[in-house]
């Protein structure tokens, strides 16, 4: 047993599946601790001597770095990290560490399923068989993916997957991404664009999986939806607010848009009164796309071996996001 100022202390912030747990029980020199109050009163004492701290929804910014003077690492449970505060964790050289590709297949079949749900008018058809309208289901005919076009928005870690899915559907693939070469999306079978305003009046579905940042932030607008098909559907399984929910209400409560599927949102968890709720056209999920059993699993495990490695000295670098304080 390793004893005194040698032993590390890892503060984990909400839920940790077994999964993460089980590896640090094999170490005999971390300690850990979970925190299931993440309110500040609660948080900053609790971050006082420890050396790493895992996180799921919760922010780290300036204020929690401060109340860490042992901080070496920082762990996400998941890829996001726009609740962190990067420059502040720069100025004292610390990692900030995500669980890399643990979610992308789980987020990239979420998109899939959203894609699947929204063509097939599944609330609307559920409905028609729970309320007894069977007589109703050849007023509206859902539609089929196969040859039909898609856009799909950023081709990272998850939309390369789901790319790879929408050409196995025999979709006709365009790509919107400035930081992936053509050559490597044409060798995915799809097609590169680098015009979201002439490429939109052009496609059937989009499905959204860019980073959230100043330039993507209401990249769907009451312009951008205006130049879609009244027929085709958007799915957003990236962030809230790259998609304007009031311009995309709008849209989808007018006809101009015939339906979206939505795991994120402006507001999570949203208000009672968010007027998409009110839409049979719109599929909801609660910001579960990367959240299954499996993907929980992977990502708990990913989480705790990227707190080890930095303890032991060689931090996993593909999965640091400020690879600036590696020197």
């Amino acid at each position: 047993m390793t004893t005194g100022k040698n032993r590390k202390k890892v503060l984990i912030v909400g839920r940790m599946p077994q999964a993460g747990i089980d590896v640090l029980k094999k170490r005999d020199d971390v300690d850990y601790e979970i925190l299931t109050d993440d309110s500040a009163g609660s948080l900053h004492p609790k971050l006082k001597d420890a050396n790493a701290v895992t996180l799921g929804g919760t922010a780290f910014r300036q204020a929690e770095l401060d109340a860490a003077p042992a901080m070496m690492v920082v762990a996400r449970l998941g890829v996001g990290f726009d609740a962190v505060e990067i420059p502040a964790l720069n100025k004292r050289k610390i990692p900030l560490m995500t669980t890399g590709i643990a979610n992308s297949v789980s987020v990239a079949e979420h998109a899939m399923y959203m894609l699947l749900a929204s063509a097939r008018l599944t609330r609307k058809h559920d409905r028609f068989v729970r309320e007894g309208a069977w007589g109703q289901r050849l007023s509206d005919l859902p539609a089929d993916l196969a040859g039909k076009s898609i856009l799909v928005v950023g081709m990272g870690r998850i939309g390369s997957r789901t790319v790879k899915r929408c050409v196995a559907f025999e979709m006709d693939v365009s790509v919107l991404d400035p930081n992936i070469s053509e050559a490597d999306i044409k060798k995915a079978g799809a097609r590169k664009v680098t015009d979201l305003e002439a490429i939109l009046p052009k496609v059937d579905f989009v499905s959204v999986h860019c980073p959230k940042s100043p330039e993507t932030v209401n990249m769907f607008n009451a312009e951008t939806l205006a130049l879609m098909k009244p027929d085709a559907f958007l799915v957003n399984t990236a962030r809230g607010g790259i998609v304007n929910e009031e311009a995309l209400y709008k849209a989808l409560s007018s006809g101009k848009l015939r339906g979206a599927g939505l795991d994120v949102l402006d507001k999570e968890p949203p208000e009672a009164s968010n007027k998409l709720f009110g839409l049979e056209n719109v599929i909801l999920s609660p910001h579960m796309a990367g959240v299954t059993k499996e993907a929980s699993d992977r990502m708990a495990t990913t989480a705790i071996e990227n707190i080890l490695s930095v303890f032991d000295g060689h931090p996993i670098a593909a999965h640091v996001v400020n690879k600036e304080v590696l020197g």
